[in-house]
């Protein structure tokens, strides 16, 4: 007779994340779960990769979640490790991100008693996670890992929490086995629903959509843009959703958020129709609720979205359809209707190409033309990967994005994400360009990943705009107080420097002779390159507002 396997709880929890697919963890180690760095030690299906924050190995998590589509698995300790993974997990949650947040924890015999490090991660983590999940019985542990990951990929993907108690990962069990893994549940686009949808849109005079977000992939990215050339629909993306669709396409209209061309935004606020698909409509996308209001009079709105209880929670919808994204744009491509094709669609494309070609500007460093420079000599499906700030406003309005994925940023806005970002793509997608974008100030929130990258042979490339300020905030101090600054400004290291005590190659430019010289030799390199780029605070944005023109205005 056959004796039953004999398995720590550590390891059973690594085989029933291999049995769903994980091939790789982010982690900063930690003595509450010793039992499962243990088994991953003979676990050569999953790659370790050590982190030297634990924020940014939760944004690491995060974005390898959005470019799989499958959750991304951080493990940190209890307390102080989960405090600071916790910024991985609000950014997974606002952007609609799969990913599975493992903790160790106090022996169970010790909770309650404000043991070392303890916290009460369900009240902690209930407003930034879908689910918080504590595993106290080793033999349900395939049961929770099932659930867990299947509660992270359906209707709204994002994080769940699970707090893993450090006596419970050592405990041995006889007989148990994973489950097998668990898909995204099919959600299949009702016919009704599309005919109304077709009605609507072939009654209405100017219509738009607003796409990409929750449960977009490159089915729905293919067959909504084969749906919107059709019919000559204009397509905006989302705030940072700018690869929803490629930006080559004949009706991509451009993005909205911070900065959006003028008559894109004016063409929203006079459509009869919007046709939201994947997203929120969230503060960004929507300036405030105010580009199109929770009620919006006088306009149809059509949301699609995979998650019921996103529909209408802030917006009513005239129409609501809960569908898959890649069903629904599959069924709108393939359905046959008589919609008589709008021009909208090419004029709202053209207005996007101007808005997109750089005019002269006389900084020494001019940001436009450098971006520009990049477009025309770097492939299309570069991964650019930013943080928060105005540094990333030059690449989202003169970047075009037209591969799949290509943007890896925080819709939640959180800085020091592009960095660890761009190490979760490298590693994903070796084969690609990568690019990390970062302020001086969004750099040293989680620069020290550099160390990350290099350890794992990554390739990628770091543009760091430097210009000694907190320059977003400098932005709105200059508006509201103009001439007052305080708790902005920088004194900033030799950022070339670093990256070279990192084990990297790196280049100070000033001009944008010297840039575009930089970029071409970190094209044709490997390993880590960065690139610091020097720029006079003038130059705070790329909707072109100044220190002095902000000062100007204010005094009338």
């Amino acid at each position: 007779m056959t004796q039953a396997k004999t398995l720590t709880g550590g390891r059973l929890l690594v085989d029933c994340l291999i049995a769903q697919g994980c091939d790789r963890i982010f982690t900063v180690p930690g003595e509450s779960f010793l039992a499962v760095l243990d088994a991953l030690h003979d676990s050569p299906e999953v790659q370790t990769v050590i982190c030297r924050q634990e924020g940014g190995a939760a944004f690491m998590a995060c974005a390898d979640g959005t470019m799989t589509g499958r959750p991304g698995v951080c493990f940190v300790t209890r307390g102080p490790g989960a405090t600071n993974a916790s910024i991985g997990a609000h950014v997974a949650f606002q952007d609609s991100q799969p990913m599975l947040l493992f903790i160790g924890d106090v022996d169970r015999g010790m909770k309650d008693r404000e043991g070392f490090q303890e916290v009460d991660f369900g009240q902690m983590f209930a407003p930034l996670a879908k689910l918080v999940l504590r595993i106290d019985d080793p033999r349900r542990i395939p049961e929770y890992v099932a659930r867990a990951w299947a509660t992270a990929i359906s209707g709204r993907p994002g994080p769940v929490v699970i707090a893993l108690p450090e006596d419970m990962l050592l405990e041995e069990v006889s007989g148990i086995v994973p489950r097998p893994a668990v898909h995204r549940p099919a959600q299949a686009m009702c016919p009704d629903a599309m005919a109304t949808l077709m009605q609507l849109i072939g009654d209405a005079a100017s219509p738009v959509a607003i796409v990409g977000g929750a449960g977009w992939h490159a089915k729905a990215r293919e067959h909504f843009t084969t749906f919107a050339e059709r019919i000559g629909l204009p397509v905006a993306g989302a705030f940072r959703r700018q690869d929803a669709v490629s930006n080559a396409s004949k009706v991509w209209a451009g993005n909205l958020g911070y900065g959006p061309n003028p008559k894109l935004v004016e063409r929203i606020r006079q459509a009869d129709l919007v046709l939201a698909v994947g997203a929120r409509l969230g503060e960004a996308t929507t300036d405030s609720y105010t580009l199109l209001t929770p009620d919006h009079p006088g306009q149809i709105l059509i949301h699609v979205h995979p998650d019921p209880a996103e529909l209408g929670r802030v917006y009513r919808p005239d129409l609501a359809i809960c569908a898959d994204m890649g069903e629904f744009a599959e069924m709108a491509a393939l359905w046959d209707d008589d919609v008589v094709p709008f021009d909208a669609g090419e004029a709202a494309h053209l207005e996007w190409l101007d808005w997109t070609t750089a005019k002269p500007a006389f900084f020494p460093l001019d940001m436009a033309a450098c971006v520009t420079a990049m477009r025309e000599t770097w492939p299309d499906d570069a991964i650019i990967c930013n943080g928060a700030g105005n540094f990333s406003g030059w690449w989202h309005r003169y970047w075009r994005y037209n591969g799949f994925p290509t943007q890896l940023a925080p819709t939640a806005g959180a800085m020091g994400y592009g960095v660890p970002a761009a190490v979760a793509a490298g590693l994903r997608h070796p084969e690609r360009q990568v690019v990390a974008l970062a302020g001086d100030g969004d750099f040293l929130m989680n620069g020290q990943e550099l160390a990350t990258a290099v350890q794992y042979g990554c390739d990628l490339t770091v543009i760091l705009i430097d210009n000694a300020t907190y320059g977003t905030i400098r932005m709105h101090q200059e508006r509201e107080f103009p001439g007052r600054i305080s708790g902005t400004a920088l004194h900033n290291p030799d950022f070339a420097a670093l990256a070279r005590a990192y084990g990297g190659w790196a280049e100070r430019v000033e001009t944008t002779d010297q840039f575009k010289t930089a970029l071409a030799e970190s094209r044709d390199r490997k390993g880590l390159r960065l690139i610091h780029a020097l720029i006079d605070v003038e130059q705070l944005s790329a909707g072109g507002a100044t220190v002095s023109g902000l000062r100007a205005k204010a005094k009338g």
